[in-house]
């Protein structure tokens, strides 16, 4: 069975885990690299505004609590993502098997 892969990883050699699968993919590129934190950012800061507005609710909380994702990713440059299907969890390094 063969992988589609962007022309970004067909010269890396074989994929070997989930995690590199994401981490090389196109999605998993820009939410590691420069353009990637600010945006996490932005998205987190923007699911906590809209939960504040909604507070009473159950999608207020679960916002509010959702935005604690994204904020703390970019705030830390880490990938929560990566980590969850077993890679690493430090923006830098997965910059770095890049």
């Amino acid at each position: 069975m063969t992988l589609h892969l962007d022309a970004h990883t067909q010269d890396r050699g074989p994929v070997k885990s989930a995690a590199d699968r994401f981490n090389r993919s196109r999605f998993g590129r820009f939410v590691n690299g420069a353009w990637g934190r600010p945006f996490r950012l932005v998205a987190g800061s923007a699911f906590l505004v809209a939960g504040l507005v909604i507070l009473p609710s159950a999608l207020g909380i679960a916002l509010v609590s959702w935005s604690v994702l994204p904020l703390s990713a970019g705030a830390f440059d880490v990938c929560w993502v990566s980590a969850a299907l077993g890679g690493p969890l430090s923006g830098h390094k997965i910059r770095a098997e890049w």
